[in-house]
């Protein structure tokens, strides 16, 4: 009888004795788990897809984001036609991370290659993208719908932070911009084709870098020239032109400024 009521604690603390876990037991607690569970739910809950982990999208982002830089960077060296587009440069970076969101978002799954190339259909019908940058944002809007649409949330709150990391880069840097020339020179030369070094000794002491872009015969009215230059202080640019004006042999010039190289 003694060691019976020794080992039985009271009822009464039994009762107010704290859970054995030392948690709380009240409506915060379940509050946490609440919200715990719906971050898993959107982080790795995909209701279709197992075999696409977050850790492999970030994987495949990543690679993509790469690649994409390095095919901006050789375009931006080879271009040496006159048309130059910036924004064209830095969609060449954020159209290989969202091709490949798509190549993840139909992988194993032919419905939905089939639904997205029905919209891809629909709104390649309803609209003329003239803008690379603007395709871009079209196939980013599908493709966040198409992904919350088939529950893969993971796959569409990955992809959109990431697209919208890489578009802010983009613009914090200004990728795809660069400072070749600057000014765009048109000059009617009458003084004949084999006696321009007067017209470029000037552009050398006004320009750090000079090229022909286009040069047309007119016959009796001479050459019609159109340089592309960098001009040394594009501030001092009517002193090129009051130069050239009082060189002989130019019948006419003039200047254009570009902050950039001409874009189309």
């Amino acid at each position: 009888m003694f060691g019976k009521n020794v080992l039985t604690p009271p009822p009464g603390l039994r009762r107010n004795s704290p859970p054995a876990s030392g948690l709380p037991s009240g409506g915060l607690f379940s509050g946490a788990n609440a919200v715990k569970n719906w971050v898993d739910t959107l982080l790795s809950g995909d209701a279709v897809s197992s075999l696409v982990t977050p850790e492999t999208i970030f994987l495949v982002l990543l690679l993509a984001f790469c690649s994409g830089h390095v095919i901006g960077w050789v375009y931006m060296i080879t271009h040496t036609s006159l048309s130059y587009s910036r924004s064209f440069t830095a969609s060449l970076v954020a159209i290989p991370v969202i091709v490949s969101l798509v190549m993840l978002l139909m992988a194993g799954n032919v419905m939905i290659a089939l639904g997205l190339l029905a919209v891809f259909a629909v709104v390649r019908f309803r609209n003329v993208l003239k803008d690379t940058r603007d395709t871009s944002f079209i196939l980013w809007a599908i493709l966040q719908g198409m992904a919350v649409g088939t529950l893969r949330f993971s796959m569409a709150i990955i992809g959109c932070l990431t697209i919208f990391l890489i578009f802010l880069y983009l613009r914090i840097t200004n990728f795809g911009s660069r400072h070749r020339f600057d000014t765009i020179l048109s000059l009617q030369w009458t003084g004949g084709a084999d006696n321009l070094r007067s017209v470029q000794s000037v552009l050398e002491r006004h320009s750090v870098r000079s090229r022909v872009a286009s040069r047309q015969d007119d016959g009796e009215d001479g050459l019609d020239l159109s340089y592309r230059l960098l001009l040394r202080d594009p501030s001092r640019g009517q002193e090129l032109l009051a130069e050239l004006e009082q060189t002989e042999g130019v019948a006419r010039a003039s200047l254009h400024h570009r902050e950039d190289e001409s874009e189309i």
